[in-house]
């Protein structure tokens, strides 16, 4: 694969970071190599070059408090090509303590990935049928009026179920309701008293009321909390110490970990920067409230592309994008469930998953066939704007650059 087709996963990737001062960055082992294929061949890796050191500590040298776009960044680029870590910024602008280099953080969507897993292996068990409809294992919740809509089809985000109330979109709106109590039942009733917004399966609208319906089909089967369900089946097995649920009530990242901030104007046209840290993330629940680190979001990634937490056949629905078009878009659908697919000019397909909450931008990714994963934090400054975070947006063109 050519620096330019690289380039261009970098650019369509959108695997969200942001920069500062390199306080740590350091070179290490390359992973096992890909396993050989039936025949005995192993296939070209996608990505052959190890990550370059030296465009990646560019990526992330300077940050803190008078960096436009970021105060810290965690950074982690692995496969079998070779592995490069870095932290840079500051753990809190009011003491310019170093960057934590091991600190939690918000992963907002990147939830996502983790409820996929639990569901796929709901149903590898025959516990659940991916085309069953959703209101047979939860007639209480799911109305007639969506009685044919299919636990695939919230997977994938082609439901038609439209999105929740909420205090509305503006930064100021939800700085208000920061310490919300949100129940997911009070959501999801709120969503489907409405019409649905088209035909199930027939477009694609990435939303998270079709995981807070999955959180809710995860407790009902498996009888336990949502988070009890995702620490047994996945944080558990894998050693994920560092990962955890705020649950309904937590505000604040337990252990520890770098400040959140949001860009805030102020009336005199200076800019402030907003304290987030602290937030109830309730309202996102099975759709976006998990708390992670670099490393453990690392060793999920590999072990899920590695078929470690989902079986073969149930992984596939993972690596598989629904032939519609996107709802807002009209352009073909690129999302999955719980993952997101990048198809390259010459063939070349990538796959991630970004998370965004205030003060934190997060995403894991890379090649099928992990000669190149990413995974990265980044405390941006304006975590939920429209567009890619600067930061975020160099660190996955280095994690790709020869």
């Amino acid at each position: 694969m050519n620096a330019m087709t690289r380039t261009l996963i970098a650019t369509t990737l959108v695997l969200g970071v942001a920069a500062g001062p390199a306080v740590a960055a350091q070179a290490v082992p390359a992973q096992a190599p890909v396993a050989a294929s039936a025949a005995g061949q192993r296939p070209a890796p996608l990505v052959s070059t190890p990550p370059n050191a030296t465009v990646l500590e560019q990526a992330i040298a300077g940050l803190g408090a008078d960096h436009e776009d970021a105060t810290a960044a965690l950074v982690r680029v692995g496969g079998t090509s070779g592995s490069w870590r870095g932290a840079s910024g500051v753990a809190d602008i009011r003491t310019g303590r170093a960057v934590i280099e091991e600190g939690r953080f918000r992963a907002g969507s990147v939830t996502k990935a983790f409820t996929a897993a639990v569901v796929l292996q709901l149903a590898a068990e025959g516990r659940l049928d991916l085309d069953g409809p959703v209101r047979r294992y939860l007639p209480g919740t799911v109305p007639e009026a969506y009685g044919t809509v299919t636990v695939r089809q919230l997977l994938n985000h082609t439901s038609g179920i439209p999105a929740a109330d909420g205090p509305g979109d503006s930064f100021e709106a939800q700085w208000e309701h920061r310490f919300d109590v949100t129940d997911p039942h009070d959501q999801i009733a709120n969503a489907v008293a409405k019409g649905r917004e088209f035909a199930p399966g027939t477009a694609q609208h990435y939303l998270n009321i079709n995981y807070t319906v999955l959180g809710v089909l995860i407790e009902k089967v498996t009888g336990t909390t949502y988070e009890k369900a995702v620490g047994a089946r996945v944080l558990k097995p894998l050693g994920l110490r560092d990962t955890s649920f705020p649950g309904r009530f937590q505000t604040r990242i337990p252990g520890r970990h770098n400040h959140g901030y949001q860009a805030v104007a102020r009336e005199d046209g200076s800019t402030e920067l907003r304290d987030v840290t602290e937030w109830n993330s309730s309202d996102r629940w099975a759709a976006g409230d998990i708390i992670s680190t670099t490393a453990d979001l690392e060793r999920f990634t590999v072990a899920l592309f590695g078929g470690r937490v989902v079986p073969a056949a149930q992984l596939e629905e993972m690596f598989t994008v629904p032939g519609v078009k996107d709802f807002v878009t009209g352009e073909a659908a690129t999302v999955t469930a719980g993952l997101s697919r990048i198809t390259l000019p010459d063939g070349t397909v990538a796959w991630g998953k970004t998370g965004g909450r205030h003060g934190y931008n997060t995403a894991i990714g890379g090649t099928r066939d992990l000669s190149r994963t990413l995974v990265y934090s980044v405390n941006s400054t304006d975590a939920k704007g429209q567009d890619m975070n600067p930061v975020a947006l160099g660190i996955v063109m280095a994690a790709f650059a020869e």
